[in-house]
């Protein structure tokens, strides 16, 4: 006999199986969902759904990043350690531990001082001793991991999310066959652009030339008052001939970026001031940078920098290191290269 809560039971499995049935999903595997027979395909989920997707999708490749790279560094130890004949602590404090100094009285005392204590030094003395060796301790061994990883050939497959990115219509420098093509969007009065613009240009012309491309994607977030006016200014220059140069201008500037200092830096690079000032004024360039702003928000960003690298994309206060990195690992694949280039 059914008892009155097995009954109930049944009743809702019964109404939701009339609601949505499994073969039906199964029959088309691009639809994910059914509201009220009205498909939902996956299409429309990467579309509209793309910037929490995304970040999604990057936090859990960084999370990815950190485990990676912990076990290569697990991995390198315990081969060194095998090669000496050590255990993994033997070999630790053979090459770290035991280079760590001892701070002098003079630094422990400096150390108190800036704590601001109201404990005696004779009574924290001994905190502030192991503070700093452990300290010091963990900068030793973060240094000989790398000291280890140099010297190893060390390979990573492991890539940031893929994304599908128009071809953008914004300035570009290096060569248009690039293997490597980097495509960052950015604001000019983002702090984080402005660190790595002379990475970029590093990376770009000194430590990969011939070999990467940079498209400058203007981004400048609403927060950012005078971004899109500085953005419409290099766009100005660039109808002269000098984008590049008023680039690095803008994000050397330490005037501001008032239209003013904008006009005012374009004397400085000796542009015609009627031709930059009417450009300027008029908003000729405005249409050009809403494209690059709406390309963007497809692809959900929501900060700057953002960087695309051969389809790939990386975001956040990124270094010199990690974005040589990502471009060595293009390069190692020449029929990822190839792809991306045809």
């Amino acid at each position: 006999m059914v008892s009155f809560r097995g009954f109930i039971l049944l009743a809702i499995l019964c109404a939701l199986n009339s609601l949505w049935t499994a073969p039906a999903l199964a029959n088309d595997s691009s639809v994910v969902a059914r509201v009220a027979g009205h498909p939902l395909t996956r299409d429309e989920l990467e579309q509209k759904e793309a910037a929490d997707l995304l970040q999604a999708r990057y936090k859990y490749y960084l999370a990815e990043k950190a485990a990676l790279d912990n076990l290569i560094n697990q991995e390198l130890i315990e081969s060194q350690a095998h090669r000496e004949n050590l255990t993994v602590e033997q070999l630790i404090t053979k090459h770290a531990d035991q280079q760590v100094k001892t701070p002098t009285e003079d630094q422990l005392q400096v150390y108190y001082e800036g704590l601001q204590s109201d404990q005696p030094f004779s009574v924290v003395r001994g905190q502030i001793l192991d503070h700093i060796l452990q300290l010091r301790r963990n900068k030793a061994r973060l240094a000989y991991v790398q000291e280890l990883r140099k010297k190893a050939d060390v390979q990573i497959a492991l890539e940031p999310p893929s994304v599908s990115i128009a071809s953008v219509d914004a300035p570009t420098t290096g060569p248009s066959d690039a293997p490597v093509k980097i495509v960052e969007f950015a604001d000019y009065q983002c702090p984080y652009c402005k660190k790595v613009s002379p990475e970029l240009k590093q990376l770009v012309e000194g430590t990969f030339p011939g070999k990467t491309s940079l498209t400058f994607a203007d981004f400048p977030l609403p927060m950012h008052h005078n971004a899109e006016k500085a953005a419409e200014a290099a766009r100005c220059a660039g109808a002269q001939g000098k984008y590049w140069q008023y680039h690095d201008v803008l994000f050397n500037s330490q005037s501001g970026l008032e239209v003013s200092d904008l006009k005012a830096d374009a004397e400085t690079l000796k542009l015609d001031p009627q031709k930059f000032n009417q450009c300027l004024d008029s908003g000729a360039q405005a249409p050009a940078i809403a494209k690059t702003l709406d390309e963007g928000k497809k692809l959900g960003l929501t900060g700057t920098p953002s960087f695309v690298i051969n389809g790939h994309f990386i975001s956040g206060a990124t270094d010199y290191e990690t974005l040589r990195g990502l471009i060595e690992q293009e390069l190692a694949s020449p029929e990822k290269t190839a792809a991306n280039n045809s």
